[in-house]
């Protein structure tokens, strides 16, 4: 490991700051290791570790629809439901939490 040395000096948006320390001070990472291992996964992707898109759908708002698209919107689930093409709530909101380090 090399000496560290080097300063870093960002702006962050004070609530994201805030709520990223407090996840790191949990897992007990202080920022300036989860900023160095951030770096070192870019050096070990060649890029972002992440995938950084725009979605090709947006997501749907109940609010805005008809009767008929809503009800058009839930045969879909239905039918995902009853054909297998889901997951268990618990097994989605698992992997979220495993994403995520909560």
């Amino acid at each position: 490991m090399g000496i560290k040395s080097a300063n870093l000096y960002a702006r962050i948006e004070p609530d994201v700051k805030e709520q990223a320390e407090s996840i790191l001070s949990t897992l007990g990472i202080p920022a300036s290791n989860a900023i160095n291992m951030f770096y070192k996964q870019i050096i070990l992707n060649r890029g972002l570790p992440f995938e950084v898109k725009i979605p090709t759908t947006k997501p749907v708002n109940a609010a805005n629809m008809t009767e008929a698209e809503l009800n058009t919107e839930l045969e879909k689930g239905y039918e995902d439901m009853m054909s297998g093409r889901v997951k268990p709530a618990g097994q989605v909101f698992a992997g979220i939490r495993k994403d995520y380090g909560i």
